[in-house]
């Protein structure tokens, strides 16, 4: 069931983090927007209020979460009830997707991932970001789940446990970059981003969908 409880019950918390930690919130937008194609029609999947999908110019998304739903529709996204596990969309719709920090709450990874799959075009892009858990902040979010409201619940995982998720379920990992390094209060101005993973809080993964004959 999807852990939407939080996002509801606390919707302006959730959109204060992103007005309190502005160069934070911009270094991940700039190296999402890096790994993303720069034409074709994308989904987002767990939209949240859209705060990816808007300046990328992703049109539709999927969201559980009914206030997170209302926001982001109300920027002009169109956005459908449904977990990531049950995509309501037919086969081969999408030319790429997008997921931002919503793995960590979604319930079987490994649905979410074929569902990513088969909305996908032959050779569609499918752009995931996590907060890492190796990383020095994935870390202490995780020494500190109890005490946080959003990620008391969350899973975080490693660039490695998600590059062996994709490659299970039908993707070859094209890149992995990396952004937000050091504590957040301390970021005031937009970081480049960086290759690999590890120490960069917030990493991406970029991947592409393998032929069905390729698997």
């Amino acid at each position: 069931m999807p852990r939407t409880k939080p996002f509801d019950d606390h919707t302006l918390r959730y959109e204060e983090w992103f007005l309190n930690h502005p160069s934070v919130y911009q270094s991940e937008l700039e190296g999402v927007r890096n790994l993303l194609p720069r034409g074709g029609e994308g989904l987002e999947v767990g939209v949240g209020s859209g705060r990816f999908a808007e300046p990328l110019g992703i049109g539709t998304g999927v969201e559980p979460s009914a206030a997170m739903r209302a926001l982001a529709q109300s920027k002009g996204i169109e956005v459908y009830a449904a977990p990531a596990e049950a995509l309501p969309f037919p086969d081969e719709r999408f030319d790429f997707a997008l997921m931002v920090t919503t793995i960590c709450f979604v319930d079987d990874v490994d649905a979410s991932f074929r569902e990513v799959r088969r909305v996908l075009k032959s050779g569609g892009l499918f752009v995931l970001g996590f907060v890492d858990s190796e990383s020095p902040l994935g870390k202490g979010y995780a020494a500190h789940k109890s005490e946080d409201l959003f990620y008391r619940d969350a899973i975080f995982y490693s660039a490695a446990e998600i590059h062996s998720l994709l490659r299970g379920n039908g993707f070859d990992i094209l890149e992995t970059i990396q952004t937000v390094f050091g504590d957040l209060a301390a970021i005031n101005a937009v970081q480049p981003w960086k290759q690999r993973s590890g120490e960069g809080g917030f990493a991406a993964v970029w991947s592409q969908k393998v032929p069905a004959g390729g698997m």
